[in-house]
């Protein structure tokens, strides 16, 4: 029995956390403590070094001086200013008067502020309770399904999961040893592609069941003009200048910078553009000129500074100006500026903002600082050789790890959250996809894509209960119409969310059969080709009366013989990215 314990700790130790865990214990205090106790008993048994242990502090140490880390605090903390600042509530309410008119506008409206609102906040629960307490009385006030519309706003909510700047792609770049920027650029094209599946799918519904997202009645639409149209005309000749101006601006640009990638080039172009429409709806407005609709300014003024937030972070990122930190710091400062532009901010909101985040991050350093005892006494055991050789020995090689890392994720997220599942599992099976030769960015964005449905699984999803919290428990009575709506109750909460995760695991797939739409990220990166370097001994210095010929210096009639590697054999050439994706895999 003895030898069966000692041959099988580190199994007995893995299945002992997730017992725990599933028990509802402390995440972190459940990995320190089964990490301590099991260290102990494998220096019992003579497995593991007492000295092990006393590399502790310097572990406990390098998390808190982890710069990287400092991402977490910033981006939530620009999440949150910017969700009490009342930014959620104008977005929702623009684009929903601009999408309304038409059969699920409604829905269509909540996923583009759902991805907007991700890419500017990174926070779910900002996102689902914000939209939940906005849009979700409307669209029921006006005979949306409930299950419909409590599918849209949990799932677009998730969208902070994957569309940068998430916080679940630092914390996966931070267990990867991989850079924040590279796992964002890796992220981009994935979750955009998923907000515009989710736009299809509403789209498909609007024509399998009218009836379940009917279209806004003319009687509330706020921005229409006297004479009836909606102003639509000078939106659309709006946007068309605006795009001139970045298109011939840009390929002006472009022409003395002709190295920039492709997503800097996007953003770079969106800039442009953002700035070109905001100057003239201001000298529209300061001259009194009346050429631009109220619609036209309404979605000008409230949609063009989340795009100039949205550059400040994510572009300055992508075109290596600032780092990720840097990033999220400029976030944080440029949500206290929209704040306070908008006369929403106080010191109420700053105090309140502060101290959701110190809770937030405090939590993923003691869950990262338990992870880190977890992990030192889980190696000490060789439970990472154990891990590996389990999985490496798998059927079907790397794609047989693949298939089985994500089945785990999507099963383990019925009962553990993104946090956990990110502390825990990615820190095993990590080095194993390392060893395969599987990229890692495209392993993360993966993990990601997994992870995010955790958020929407019945019965622990944190998105479902953010949405329940905020969602009408009794029937009440609305106050624009004075008629009685019904209550949403769980049951309609779950059920729809069920579409939108088989949407979510179908983008899985589509990540895993078409890798490109990742490894872009290293599409535009500059090689170098061996044959045009110049090592400077091709001069004529030494070839004098005075000197000596290079070529007799190295014994041989070639300069270059002297750099010639101790077998003869001429240096190889450094290595370069494959251009295929998918040789990632081979």
């Amino acid at each position: 029995m003895e030898m069966f314990f000692v041959d099988n700790l580190a199994p007995i130790m893995f299945f002992n956390l997730v017992v725990f865990l599933l028990l509802g214990f402390p995440v972190a205090f459940t990995l320190a403590a089964i990490g301590i106790l099991y260290g102990l008993v494998a220096i019992e048994f003579g497995l593991m070094q007492p000295a092990l242990f006393q590399a502790l502090p310097n572990r406990v140490f390098g998390i808190i001086a982890n710069d990287t880390l400092l991402a977490v605090p910033f981006f939530t903390l620009m999440g949150l200013i910017l969700e009490r600042s009342g930014m959620a509530e104008d977005l929702l309410d623009t684009v929903g008067q601009l999408f309304g008119p038409i059969r699920g506008g409604l829905a269509i409206a909540v996923v583009v502020v759902g991805a907007m609102l991700a890419a500017t906040t990174g926070v779910v629960s900002a996102s689902v309770i914000s939209m939940g307490l906005i849009s979700l009385p409307i669209m029921l006030r006006y005979g949306y399904d409930r299950s419909l519309a409590t599918g849209v706003i949990a799932a677009s909510g998730t969208l902070s999961q994957i569309i940068p700047p998430s916080i679940v792609l630092i914390i996966l770049a931070d267990q990867l040893g991989r850079s924040i920027g590279d796992m964002y650029r890796g992220a981009m094209v994935p979750g955009l592609v998923l907000a515009l599946t989710y736009m299809a799918y509403i789209g498909v519904m609007c024509l399998l069941r009218p009836s379940s997202a009917p279209a806004l009645p003319k009687e509330a639409r706020v921005y229409d003009q006297p004479d009836g149209s909606r102003g639509l005309k000078s939106l659309v000749l709006l946007t068309i200048i605006a795009s001139t101006v970045a298109y011939f601006g840009g390929e002006y640009y472009f022409r003395s910078h002709d190295a920039i990638p492709v997503d800097e080039r996007v953003v770079i172009l969106l800039m442009i553009w953002g700035v070109t429409a905001w100057v003239i709806a201001l000298v529209n407005r300061a001259l009194r000129l009346k050429l631009l609709s109220p619609i036209a300014e309404r979605v000008t003024f409230v949609m063009i500074p989340p795009l100039f937030l949205i550059f400040l972070v994510l572009g300055t990122i992508f075109i290596g100006v600032a780092t990720p930190t840097e990033g999220g710091a400029m976030g944080a400062v440029g949500a206290l500026v929209m704040a306070v532009s908008r006369g929403r901010f106080s010191w109420k909101l700053l105090k309140q903002a502060m101290d959701t985040t110190t809770k937030l991050s405090c939590f993923v350093v003691f869950i990262l600082v338990g992870s880190t005892v977890f992990s030192l006494s889980f190696r000490g055991i060789n439970g990472d050789l154990w891990v590996e050789h389990l999985l490496i020995d798998m059927p079907g090689g790397e794609w047989g790890f693949i298939i089985f890392v994500s089945v785990l994720i999507f099963v383990l997220a019925f009962f553990l959250d993104f946090f956990e599942l990110a502390f825990i599992i990615v820190p095993l099976v990590g080095p194993v996809a390392d060893k395969l030769g599987i990229d890692l960015i495209w392993f993360g964005v993966l993990l990601a894509l997994n992870m995010q449905t955790s958020f929407m699984h019945p019965p622990f999803g944190f998105a479902l209960f953010f949405l329940r919290s905020v969602a009408p428990r009794d029937d009440y009575k609305d106050k624009v119409t004075g008629k009685m709506v019904a209550r949403v109750t769980t049951g309609q909460i779950y059920w729809g969310s069920v579409p939108f995760i088989a949407i979510q695991l179908a983008m899985v797939i589509a990540v895993m059969v078409f890798p490109e739409m990742v490894m872009h990220y290293k599409a535009d990166v500059p090689t170098v080709d061996p044959s045009t370097v110049d090592f400077g001994i091709g001069n004529t210095y030494g070839t004098d009366g005075y000197g000596s010929d290079p070529a007799l210096m190295f014994g041989g009639s070639d300069p270059a013989a002297g750099f010639s590697s101790p077998s003869g054999d001429a240096p190889s050439a450094p290595a370069t990215p494959p251009d295929d994706p998918a040789a990632a895999f081979r």
